[in-house]
């Protein structure tokens, strides 16, 4: 609530409707006086993040320790209690998409490339006469640095990136092939063998090059792949659930909300135990770790189970066939998200 005196006049500043009390009946808003101080403006920011967070904790602890609790009571209009699940949604993904990408990196290195158990750091920090034996393993004879930087060259840079029937040297080659009716391929082989020429082009045959990008714009339309999966799964659950005339599709997609919101809170403290664990070495971690993705399995049954109110050979039944569609349904968005990927390069 805020501080500021109370306006005498009794129409709404922002709609103009006549007042009667402190709030216009329209537009919600408090019939206060316009003009504040930096210190009321300083105040008012800090009230507005501890009110957020506060329902903002309150609602992560609902979501994560009462499977289905939240979408039923948005299911029953008890709402103002707790943050809007589309809200949570994107700030959970927000942070859990910035943690993740700062974390995994997925870039092709070369010098991540071993040979024979060893890696490029290693094989260089090597004396002349280890050098000499190591390369003879290799090849069947010494080779000098020179050689072996080609050799590495060849094994690192090798085209290894055919996405296209044919392998053409240039659009020209190609299309003097199809004119003379040698090649008959249709619009979208034609489409395909055009940017595989064109991206041989531009990296220079540098096949690991090429799948790094390839990779790079992949992972980083896991967000759009996640939004996208959002309504098609909510839609899976209305024609599970085709019989139950007192949910509505909007009841289901509140539902795939907020276990898509669970699952980004999940993750992320998989990511924070693996890091740990990984930092101090903790190996007991793995079992916490363990536990948890039984509990992830778990929650989505028994989220099912309190929203819907089945029993519990439906539910299981309902949760095996959900779960199947969905993954044929993610297999399925990650191919076309690749062929796209592929025109980004």
């Amino acid at each position: 609530m805020s501080h500021l005196n109370e306006r005498k006049e009794n129409n709404c500043l922002n709609c103009n409707a006549v007042i009667h009390g402190k709030y216009c009946h329209i537009c919600g808003q408090e019939n206060l006086e316009p003009a504040e101080s930096a210190w009321h403006l300083v105040t008012h920011f800090f009230n507005d993040i501890t009110h957020f967070d506060g329902k903002f904790f309150s609602t992560l602890k609902l979501l994560i320790f009462k499977p289905g609790f939240l979408s039923t009571e948005y299911k029953l209009g008890r709402r103002s209690s707790y943050l809007n699940p589309v809200r949570m949604y994107v700030f959970t993904s927000a942070i859990f998409f910035f943690v993740f990408f700062s974390i995994n990196h997925f870039e092709l290195d070369s010098s991540n490339v071993k040979f024979n158990g060893r890696q490029m750091s290693e094989i260089n920090k090597m004396d002349s006469a280890k050098f000499s034996q190591f390369t003879k393993e290799i090849k069947g004879k010494p080779m000098s640095r020179d050689e072996f930087s080609k050799y590495v060259d060849t094994i690192s840079k090798k085209p290894g990136f055919s996405f296209a029937p044919g392998n053409y040297k240039s659009k020209a080659e190609y299309d003097s092939l199809l004119k003379a009716g040698v090649k008959k391929h249709n619009w979208l082989e034609r489409t395909l063998v055009y940017k595989q020429i064109e991206i041989r082009e531009k990296y220079k045959n540098d096949g690991r090059k090429v799948l790094s990008v390839f990779l790079g714009i992949l992972v980083h339309s896991f967000p759009q792949m996640l939004f996208i999966s959002l309504p098609l799964f909510a839609l899976i659950l209305k024609l599970l659930y085709i019989r139950r005339k007192d949910f509505y599709y909007t009841n289901h997609a509140i539902f795939s909300i907020h276990l898509y919101v669970f699952i980004f809170i999940f993750f992320l403290i998989i990511m924070g135990l693996s890091s740990v664990k990984n930092y101090l070495h903790w190996n007991w971690i793995n079992i916490l770790l363990v536990i948890g993705t039984i509990y992830l399995f778990y929650y989505e049954y028994k989220a099912m189970r309190n929203f819907y109110m089945q029993r519990r050979a439906k539910t299981i039944l309902k949760y095996i066939i959900l779960n199947t569609l969905l993954l044929f349904l993610m297999i399925l968005l990650f191919a076309v998200f690749a062929f796209f990927s592929i025109f980004k390069i």
